[in-house]
């Protein structure tokens, strides 16, 4: 967003004095994406991701309703890069949008640049499962999904790599999760990747074992 280039040297600075790098950038030039912000245990996660993405030149957005877009809410919001979310049903119907169909109708109504970033984990305490929202919606919209990450042992925040959705749900979670278990959050005991990803997938034997053959096994 225009507004944050006035303030861009001031992040740098601060970005710099707090001993953080950049990686990544030369994935930035995605410019229609949803970037996973993860991980997320503290309050600064978010801020380090809004300069780190801003500073590579992908000023994201984030979502919020839309009446915090209006005055007064909305003269620090849209600074900051909100962007509102209408679940109001188009068709007249008195049932309420998907947040997943919302956030896919906002890539229809935005045809130009669109960076959504979403925390997977949804919360700052220890969640073991992922919501899955983030892909559905990179899948709907057709655009990748940027995995950015903060890495504080490190002290590192960038663009790990970019996942284009594909026809393997798992696989893909697979290969996000394999990535996110290589970084150090801020507070480990309160981050974890989507265990239902981490490790081998099961056979196409076990997969289809029937329960008391599984328990037989053991």
């Amino acid at each position: 967003m225009e507004s944050r280039t006035v303030y861009r040297p001031l992040f740098r600075k601060f970005f710099r004095a707090q001993g953080w790098t950049l990686n990544g950038s030369e994935l930035a030039h995605h410019r229609r994406c949803v970037v996973i912000a993860a991980p997320h245990t503290t309050n600064w996660d978010l801020v380090y991701t809004l300069v780190s993405f801003d500073l590579m030149g992908l000023p994201v957005r984030f979502t919020v309703k839309k009446e915090f877009t209006r005055f007064p809410h909305g003269l620090y919001i849209n600074q900051l890069g909100g962007i509102g979310i209408d679940r109001t049903p188009k068709d007249g119907s008195t049932e309420r949008l998907s947040m997943v169909q919302a956030m896919i109708n906002l890539f229809d109504e935005h045809p130009g640049d669109l960076a959504i970033v979403v925390t997977p984990e949804g919360t700052r305490s220890l969640r073991t499962e992922w919501k899955s929202g983030f892909y559905h919606v990179a899948k709907g919209a057709g655009v990748p999904i940027l995995l950015g990450y903060l890495d504080y042992e490190k002290r590192e925040a960038g663009i790990g790599k970019v996942i284009h959705p594909s026809d393997d749900y798992d696989a893909d979670m697979r290969e996000i999760a394999a990535f996110y278990q290589t970084i150090a959050p801020k507070f480990p005991e309160l981050f974890s990747v989507d265990h239902r990803y981490v490790g081998d997938p099961p056979s196409e034997k076990e997969e289809f074992q029937t329960p008391s053959k599984k328990r037989s096994a053991l």
